[in-house]
């Protein structure tokens, strides 16, 4: 860190310049609570950091139907936003269950977002949510969906020069309904062995859409496009529903490692999927 720059943008617009002139060389900080630890451990050397805590991106509203959070916006400020919790409960709640309280204090969503996590907490919910995001440089904001944000473990498709300014989401209407399920090894402060988001409208048993998305069982937080489309334009029934929790299983591809074996999660993944949809259709 010695020889590291550090500087505090006034503005996104001197942020989108300072990733522009400096472009890989350049790191952004915001909350802190991933890049921070890399840095201390040594596990990353930036030349050039810098912060956007300044630069307004801290703010919930909404615009027309749609919810917008910017991406400075902290954990707990999403967790106690009434806005949050009346137009995007599903978010609110798996927001809840990040980190500890100090994390949530100091740890951003976009950052949540741009740390792509296969985990991570946030990217799961969003995704069950439709979200898109918006990403903006010099040269402009481009907008993208979420689940076509992640490529990899802590890749994205962020360009050098880009910043993650909000999020997006759609405004749910009265018939859709949710469920959040996030399994650890303990119940607070934990990574994910597996998380559940599902967004689903529903008339009577007849589903119109659905979204189911998890993490930590695929090197992205990933959506079950298969186990949604059996979903859909159909009278929800258990038989269905097992199907659409088999396929949800066979979607993921999960990894052994300190947490879980593979084979764990991609039958906890069947159990959850289950246990949510019906949930949600009684």
């Amino acid at each position: 860190m010695a020889n590291t720059l550090f500087y505090r943008a006034a503005d996104l617009k001197e942020a989108c310049a300072l990733l522009s002139q400096y472009g890989k060389k350049a790191k952004i900080l915001a909350g802190g609570t991933d890049l921070m630890v890399a840095i201390n451990r040594k596990l990353l050397l930036p030349e050039i950091l810098v912060y956007i805590g300044n630069c307004g991106l801290d703010y919930i509203r909404v615009e027309g139907d749609s919810l917008i959070i910017g991406a400075m916006t902290n954990h707990a400020s999403i967790v106690r936003s009434t806005l949050v919790k009346e137009k995007a409960p599903l978010l609110a709640e798996a927001t809840r269950h990040i980190g500890s309280p100090s994390i949530r204090n100091m740890g951003t969503i976009g950052g949540n977002l741009v740390n792509a996590s296969p985990a991570a907490d946030a990217g799961t919910a969003l995704l069950a949510l439709g979200a898109k995001l918006n990403l903006v440089s010099v040269s402009g904001v481009r907008q993208v969906k979420v689940e076509e944000f992640f490529t990899g473990p802590g890749k994205t498709v962020l360009k050098p020069g880009e910043i993650l300014q909000e999020v997006l989401i759609p405004s749910q209407n009265e018939n859709s309904k949710w469920a959040w399920y996030k399994l650890g090894k303990r119940k607070s402060d934990i990574c994910s062995v597996i998380s559940v988001a599902i967004s689903i409208e529903i008339e009577g048993n007849l589903c119109r859409y659905a979204r189911i998305a998890l993490g930590a069982v695929a090197p992205v937080p990933l959506l079950a496009k298969r186990a949604g489309s059996l979903l859909e334009r159909q009278n929800i029934d258990k038989t269905l529903i097992a199907k659409a929790a088999k396929a949800a299983s066979e979607e993921t591809t999960p990894i052994d490692d300190v947490r879980a074996t593979a084979w764990y999660r991609r039958k906890v993944s069947e159990t959850l999927v289950k246990r949510l949809l019906s949930q949600i259709l009684k």
